[in-house]
């Protein structure tokens, strides 16, 4: 049996998939996480998942303690005024019916609009909120006296602060960043 000869059209697509640069190069796993959340979230009511992730700082570390959200539901076709069902630990939903108001402003706040109109409530166990995250302490070095004097005539204290900051990080490494 004798072998055809590639067309043309065929000999043109190999060489232009083998020219061509490959787009989508290697990502973070960081990177893609969002997206997979958004899927389970939005299955299970959240239009962000941000608000369960950042719910400490959207009513405080005091009733994040006590409380979490567990979904938003939207009247049908609408992304506004849905109902948040929070649940809160034993024996804190009087207190919690009480600042109602306060975090329904708050979680729209976030929002950026009027997502939440009302919110029910149903007793359960919280889960432990994660421990705060701090900021690394500061280098202990001081700053050189050669920089220390020049950044003191800058008027705008918080470009002093960080020029100040960038001094004592360069004090403090073993020489300029290697830049790969």
């Amino acid at each position: 049996m004798t072998e055809r000869p590639a067309t043309p059209k065929l000999k043109n697509r190999k060489a232009e998939r083998e020219e061509r640069p490959r787009v989508g190069g290697p990502r973070q796993i960081a990177d893609l996480m969002p997206t997979i959340g958004a899927a389970a979230f939005r299955k299970f009511g959240f239009v962000q998942s941000s608000i369960v992730t950042r719910w400490a700082e959207i009513v405080g570390p005091h009733y994040a303690g006590i409380s979490e959200p567990e979904s938003i539901r939207f009247p049908a076709g609408k992304k506004a005024g849905g109902t948040l069902q929070l649940t809160v630990m034993s024996g804190h939903a009087p207190m919690i019916q009480h600042v109602l108001p306060d975090i329904i402003d708050r979680v729209n706040r976030f929002f950026g609009y009027a997502a939440v109109a009302k919110v029910a409530m149903k007793q359960g166990m919280v889960s432990a909120a994660p421990p705060d995250r701090r900021a690394p302490p500061r280098n202990l070095k001081p700053i050189p006296v050669e920089l220390g004097d020049s950044l003191r005539d800058i008027g705008d204290p918080e470009l002093r602060t960080v020029l100040e900051s960038l001094a004592q990080g360069l004090a403090n490494s073993s020489g300029l960043p290697k830049i790969g």
